[in-house]
């Protein structure tokens, strides 16, 4: 009988997505993404057409970082609507305060 027989620890590893074990699983790997702490996020309000004010993020690499994810996080914190453009996240509406906050909870340096 094995030290570990009929617990996790006896059971061999599966693959998160496809349930398979890991040495017959063929899900492409997840991409790696550049720590927040090593991204500097460049935060600023522009005025659109119409007067419209939008907060924006930019300054992170999209190939680096999780720009959907992140821009859920942020309209959530803000409440507010927004949309992710040639690598910049758009939150509508003046929300610099609170983006800036979430950023840095998050671990992302801000200018």
């Amino acid at each position: 009988m094995r030290l570990f027989a009929g617990t996790p620890f006896d059971i061999p590893p599966k693959c998160e997505r496809c349930g398979l074990l890991e040495s017959e699983c063929r899900c492409t790997p997840l991409p790696d993404y550049l720590p927040p702490d090593k991204q500097t996020a460049r935060l600023q309000v522009e005025k659109r057409p119409k007067g419209k004010l939008v907060t924006v993020v930019s300054g992170l690499k999209p190939t680096a970082s999780d720009l959907p994810a992140l821009l859920t996080v942020l309209k959530n914190a803000c409440g507010a609507g927004g949309a992710c453009k040639e690598g910049s996240l758009e939150i509508q509406g003046d929300h610099l305060d609170r983006v800036r906050q979430t950023l840095q909870k998050i671990g992302y340096k801000t200018k």
